[in-house]
């Protein structure tokens, strides 16, 4: 029987612990909190994120990170983007030499400007050829509760992709396998600051003409910079790319469009960031974005506003009347 360390108890890191054992894959979740990893062990229930989930028996979980890494054939990494780094400080030695290992992480990290493959390879000390990544729209709960639902599993080695994929297939969990790497993690990183935008034109009383006219312009800011990094185009307009970013801008369970909703409606960012358990990763990761735009010269009008939001440089009403106010242009420009 295949094994898997799940390293994070969140939504994400649960619903993807319960996809692999309803595929046949014995799982170990790494907790950081012993009540988190005592209810799991006991009650097959992570009552902080999922506690409508039960968990299969397959399913275990421990503080220890060497207890969830031992023996694992796959680790999987479902951590805020923002603190990886100092997380694979304390995990890298312990993880398997041969394990493939799995990023559910959706970010650009501040400073340096990398993908979370690219964190992974470094802090981590993996080959890229080990790295995977599992993209596409997924939202937690959904997951949780068995609805049907696609996934983009990429990787540079496709047979290491293969293994990820034949490890997720569950009767409601359908991957799908690439080998762009850089598309699959831009539309994620991406995707998350045009949901902020989507929340709040919401927020701001804004129909359905205004949230769509947002996600195809954001498309558009995705699609710029993902060419600029070297993706194929066709991982944007896939389950990675527009897939995930209809979930992600439209659904009430989506923390980024929830959170964006707030702003609109004018709550400030410590606020709707003050929620426990629900990080939203476009309020970490736009800036992140944005300065990797800028270092290749692309324009992303979009995330550029929303992190100007996120900073408190602007409201959102004076985000919409900027960017409505902004010089014509043909389309494709």
């Amino acid at each position: 029987m295949r094994h898997a360390a799940v390293f994070g108890a969140g939504s994400w890191g649960t619903a993807y612990a319960a996809i692999l054992a309803d595929a046949g894959t014995g799982v170990t979740i790494h907790a950081r909190r012993e009540e988190v990893a005592t209810s799991i062990r006991e009650e097959h229930v992570n009552h902080d994120y999922l506690p409508d989930l039960l968990l299969p028996e397959s399913v275990t979980a421990t503080t220890d990170p060497a207890e969830a890494a031992a023996g694992a054939d796959l680790v999987v990494v479902a951590v805020p983007s923002q603190t990886l780094r100092g997380n694979l400080a304390t995990w890298a030695d312990l993880l398997p030499d041969q394990a493939v290992v799995v990023s559910l992480m959706k970010g650009i990290e501040l400073g340096t400007g990398l993908r979370m493959s690219q964190v992974i390879a470094e802090a981590g000390h993996v080959d890229p050829a080990r790295i995977v990544v599992v993209s596409g729209p997924n939202l937690s709960k959904e997951i949780a509760a068995k609805q049907p639902a696609a996934s983009v599993v990429a990787g540079l080695d496709h047979a290491a992709a293969e293994l990820v994929a034949e490890a997720s297939a569950a009767p409601y969990f359908r991957p799908y396998t690439q080998t762009d790497v850089v598309g699959t993690e831009i539309g994620g990183a991406v995707k998350n600051v045009v949901a902020l935008a989507v929340g709040m034109a919401e927020g701001l009383g804004y129909g359905d003409n205004t949230k769509s006219s947002i996600i195809t312009r954001g498309l558009a800011e995705t699609a710029r910079l993902g060419s600029a990094l070297g993706a194929d185009p066709a991982t944007l307009m896939g389950l990675a790319g527009v897939g995930d970013l209809i979930a992600t801008c439209m659904s009430p369970l989506s923390r980024n469009h929830s959170v964006g909703v707030n702003l609109g409606r004018g709550r400030s960012v410590a606020e709707v960031s003050a929620v426990p358990h629900q990080t939203a990763e476009g309020v970490k990761s736009c800036r992140s974005v944005v300065d990797l735009a800028h270092s290749l010269g692309v324009d992303v009008p979009i995330c550029e506003g929303v992190t100007a939001v996120v900073e408190q440089h602007l409201s959102p009403r004076e985000l919409a009347e900027a960017l409505m106010s902004r010089a014509r242009k043909h389309e494709r420009h």
